[in-house]
């Protein structure tokens, strides 16, 4: 018995060798090969936060098309930068084409403060490509308590938004047919 013994562990030990060995020699045959790492992709960064903007929607498809700067029209998305401007700007996504305010609080009714999120949503200039979100709360107390979203405030404003980017068209087309 203890000879059988002797000779199981002896096994073992030969299996747990040769396991190990080859383990070293798999490691050694690719420590020769040359790996270059993969690079990430650097992130838009948001101009105003210095933060992760989000995501690019339109990527350049190498093939000798060149890609769209931005996803949303240019007239709708400086409208809503002007219109939005009138209210401390928290996050300002490019490629997203969303626009988000901090509270503001009136120097006329202290006691309401209002924050805005602006999506521009399209390339043409329509009304169904800029979306206004209008949040309110109202102060009682020490605390803000959320009213929910108002929807008339928001359609003046995308009203707003949409005369303002007819206004920059028509001063666009005026300067170029000078």
């Amino acid at each position: 018995m203890k000879i059988f013994d002797a000779v199981c562990k002896i096994t073992h030990f030969i299996k747990v060798f040769s396991l190990i060995l080859s383990s070293i020699l798999l490691l050694a045959a690719c420590s020769g090969l040359k790996t270059n790492p993969i690079e990430k992709p650097q992130e838009p960064l948001s101009v105003i936060t210095g933060g992760p903007s989000g995501i690019k929607l339109f990527e350049d498809t190498g093939k000798g098309e060149s890609g769209v700067s931005t996803p949303v029209n240019a007239l709708l998305w400086r409208a809503a930068l002007d219109i939005a401007s009138l209210v401390p700007l928290d996050d300002v996504d490019t490629f997203g084409g969303s626009i988000i305010t901090e509270w503001h609080q009136s120097i006329n009714d202290p006691d309401q403060r209002l924050k805005l999120t602006i999506f521009v949503q399209g390339l043409e200039l329509r009304s169904d490509a800029i979306k206004v979100q209008a949040y309110t709360q109202k102060k009682s107390g020490n605390d803000w308590i959320d009213r929910g979203r108002d929807e008339a405030l928001a359609r003046k404003l995308e009203d707003l938004i949409l005369t303002r980017a007819r206004e920059l068209r028509a001063t666009s087309v005026s300067e170029t047919t000078q």
